[in-house]
């Protein structure tokens, strides 16, 4: 009998991704901060992935708008990162640290 155990492998770049679009989905995120003081972190995304032991740690760094409620938005921002991380890819999801990089106003586009 043949064992049929599949293995899955996402690259670092995808979980990025995943998280980045996550986190966007938020309402009062502006953006994902392209600054960071993490050298590690790609310099033109505002997320980093962590890969140890077959959990995922991840770091996301957010402009937010004027208006939004802080607490309220980085609580959301971390639920969301961390369920569609674990529903995409099976993964655990040991911990998904929101770093508040700027504060901007809306813009009245209609």
């Amino acid at each position: 009998m043949q064992d049929n155990n599949l293995e899955l492998s996402v690259s670092t770049e995808v979980l990025e991704k995943m998280a980045e679009i996550a986190a966007c989905e938020i309402e009062g995120v502006k953006a994902l901060s392209k600054k960071s003081a993490l050298k590690t972190m790609n310099p033109l995304k505002g997320v980093k992935v962590d890969v140890l032991n077959g959990t995922v740690s991840v770091d996301v760094f957010v402009v937010l708008e004027k208006s939004a409620k802080l607490r309220e938005v980085v609580s959301a921002v971390q639920q969301n990162v961390k369920d569609k991380i674990q529903t995409m890819t099976g993964t655990a999801v040991t911990k998904v640290n929101v770093t508040v990089s700027d504060i901007v106003e809306e813009t009245g586009e209609n």
